[in-house]
């Protein structure tokens, strides 16, 4: 008789294991964190464009403005003016001038359309993710490869891009503002 019960406890034991195992499985980077936001949203992005889309508030957003030419190279408008929600961890135009010279401009090329393509969805997430729930680990992007976010001492970091300005609310999603450009394991800028 005790060892059927410690047979029925240790079987129930293991169900309650693989259930929870299979929840956290299915959202590890929505875990909570002790994480302390980022700075408040750049003076450029007034609260008023945050009823817009990822796009529409890009686009109010000077320094964002290679990000948003790359964005309507590439024939994603429209997907990231869609429902969502995604999380956009997007480069400056500063990170996009620090890349080797002459990758921009091939990049923007409409032959060149495909590789623009994977390395944008490389930097989007399903999923609005504020800073909050960001902690450190991988994380799948759209793309399909994972990008590697660090929390560290309040900073957030992601594949080594520092996140600058977090945060910013979208109507399909949230965008973090970061000082590099993300690029697939499988693509050299």
């Amino acid at each position: 008789m005790h060892r059927q019960k410690s047979r029925r406890f240790l079987s129930q034991t293991v169900m309650i294991a693989i259930a929870a195992a299979t929840v956290l499985a299915s959202v590890p980077i929505l875990a909570k964190s002790s994480f302390v936001s980022s700075p408040k949203p750049a003076a450029s992005i007034s609260q008023a464009t945050t009823t817009g889309t990822i796009v529409d508030i890009a686009s109010a957003d000077k320094s964002l403005s290679t990000l948003v030419t790359a964005v309507k190279a590439a024939g994603l408008v429209e997907t990231l003016s869609g429902k969502g929600p995604f999380t956009v961890f997007a480069p400056t135009n500063d990170a996009f001038a620090a890349l080797p010279k002459g990758t921009l401009e091939e990049l923007l090329k409409p032959e060149n359309k495909d590789e623009l393509q994977e390395i944008l969805t490389y930097h989007v997430v399903p999923g609005a993710i504020d800073s909050k729930s960001l902690k450190s680990g991988p994380l799948k992007t759209v793309e399909g490869e994972e990008v590697n976010v660090k929390v560290e001492n309040g900073q957030v970091t992601v594949n080594g891009a520092k996140v600058t300005t977090a945060d910013i609310k979208a109507s399909n999603g949230v965008i973090h503002v970061i000082d590099g450009v993300l690029h697939p394991p499988d693509v050299e800028l």
